[in-house]
């Protein structure tokens, strides 16, 4: 169905939904280099005010991906919840952001209404709210996941510990691990990124992060993050193993080109659920995520970057994840090419995985050869903190030495939490103050190399270094 917008003398013409959903985004780099993006800022204004206009239920009977084509399109309509979309079902996306931003929008019943929402009517409301109404309506947003420790509660923020090494170093990584962990970092996951695909190597450390986990009995999770089909392979092999990791993106074709589909990742989730290892709950899965994956894999249908950024979170939503991030600035300047376009990206990402019910965090970060610096993470990551994110990523010195990468570090949730008050986790708060790391107020204390974590874990990983 072809879409019009007069404005004045002047009548824009969008082809089908989906190019006016191209048209209505942002500017991005992504979007240019696909060839989809609006031509001008005049038909970009016109693109959204044209959504603006189109009925919520138009998502529902017009796909952007052909439902015969696509698995990601089949799930997203199957499963689609009619009763819980039944009260904003008469809105327009103009009406439904209105909604969004009034009183009677509130934390439980944004929470009821999920379920009703697809990632293709969050990514309509999104284009037409600004970086503030963005952060209002997350800040509503409010999504608890369990398994060792309780995540996504009003008003705290928990940090993934990421303490990769180039040459997967047992030492190396345990002395991230632990300098991390001194900071107040680590409630969301210990988290490694593997630099070897070797399954003896992603088991031994495996073991590792279960070795410190166990024996401080530190109120968290573990994860290497590699593919989903591998890491049923060492579940097979009796290796410890707390989440399943796996990246995904919002179209058939961009998940084929990851190794996965739908039915791979049913069958690793339901591998680490037979573990049975969460203390509090049975969220095994942690999902990352970024916009641009599936233009890289030619697999984007002519869809814009963001929407089908959102469209990932579907993917996600089933499987009732511990955690999920998107990798924001990672991908590189090709899709989100400075500063700007990261950070209203960072927020759009975090606006559309909370309104779907997914635990949305970010990995505030940029590549070297983008338009972007320290400064502009620091100003996105002070509005997801402000807008109620999930969780960031802690890294030694932001410097990822192991990816390549700038993200945010161990010190910068500390400034969050200072400036807008965030608390940690609250079973990992308690632990940490059990452990002398920080006050009842949750400062940090001053530590010596005679703290007991330091002096007991001076034998952590030194078999596997040897």
């Amino acid at each position: 169905m072809a879409y019009r917008h007069i404005i004045g003398a002047r009548t824009w013409a969008f082809a089908d939904l989906r190019d006016l959903m191209a048209k209505a985004t942002p500017i991005r780099s992504g979007d240019m280099l696909a060839g989809i993006a609006a031509g001008s800022a005049e038909e970009n204004v016109a693109a959204r005010m044209c959504l603006a206009e189109v009925p919520l239920r138009a998502f529902l009977t017009e796909a952007l991906i052909p439902y015969e084509r696509d698995e990601v399109t089949r799930l997203i309509i199957d499963t689609h919840d009619e009763a819980v979309f039944r009260p904003v079902a008469h809105m327009t996306v103009g009406d439904f952001r209105d909604f969004l931003l009034s009183e009677a929008a509130t934390s439980e019943a944004l929470a009821a209404l999920a379920p009703g929402i697809t990632p293709e009517m969050a990514a309509a409301v999104s284009k037409i709210m600004r970086n503030q109404d963005l952060i209002a309506v997350a800040k509503k947003c409010r999504v608890v996941t369990r398994f060792r420790d309780t995540i996504g509660l009003a008003g705290t923020m928990a940090v993934r510990l990421q303490p990769n090494h180039p040459t997967d170093d047992a030492a190396g990584i345990t002395a991230s691990i632990l300098d991390g962990l001194l900071y107040g970092c680590g409630d969301a996951v210990i988290g490694i990124n593997p630099a070897s695909d070797s399954i003896p190597v992603l088991a031994d450390l495996l073991k590792l992060i279960d070795d410190v986990i166990q024996r401080f009995a530190i109120p968290t999770q573990g994860c290497v993050l590699t593919h989903v089909t591998t890491s049923v392979e060492v579940i097979n092999r009796g290796v410890p193993v707390d989440l399943v990791f796996q990246s995904v993106a919002g179209s058939e074709g961009a998940n084929a080109s990851f190794g996965i589909s739908l039915a791979t990742l049913k069958e690793g989730h339901e591998a680490a659920l037979s573990l049975g290892r969460g203390t509090l709950g049975d969220n095994v899965m942690y999902f990352e995520t970024g916009q641009g994956s599936a233009l890289s894999a030619n697999a984007h249908h002519g869809v814009d970057q963001q929407t089908l950024e959102a469209r990932a979170y579907a993917v996600c939503r089933p499987f009732r994840p511990l955690l999920v991030n998107t990798v924001v600035g990672f991908i590189g300047p090709e899709y989100l090419y400075d500063g700007k376009q990261i950070i209203r990206a960072g927020l759009e990402d975090h606006f559309c995985g909370k309104l779907m019910g997914v635990p949305l965090g970010c990995d505030v970060c940029y590549t070297n050869h983008a338009e972007a610096d320290q400064d502009d993470m620091d100003t996105l990551m002070t509005l997801l903190g402000a807008a109620g994110v999930t969780y960031i990523m802690g890294i030694p010195g932001s410097d990822d030495v192991m990816l390549n990468y700038q993200s945010t570090s161990f010190h910068d949730q500390l400034y969050l939490r200072e400036v807008l008050g965030l608390k940690r986790a609250p079973e990992f708060a308690a632990w940490l103050m059990e452990m002398g790391i920080t006050g009842p107020d949750g400062r940090l204390k001053p530590q010596g190399a005679s703290h007991p974590l330091l002096a007991a874990a001076r034998g952590l990983g030194a078999g596997l270094a040897a």
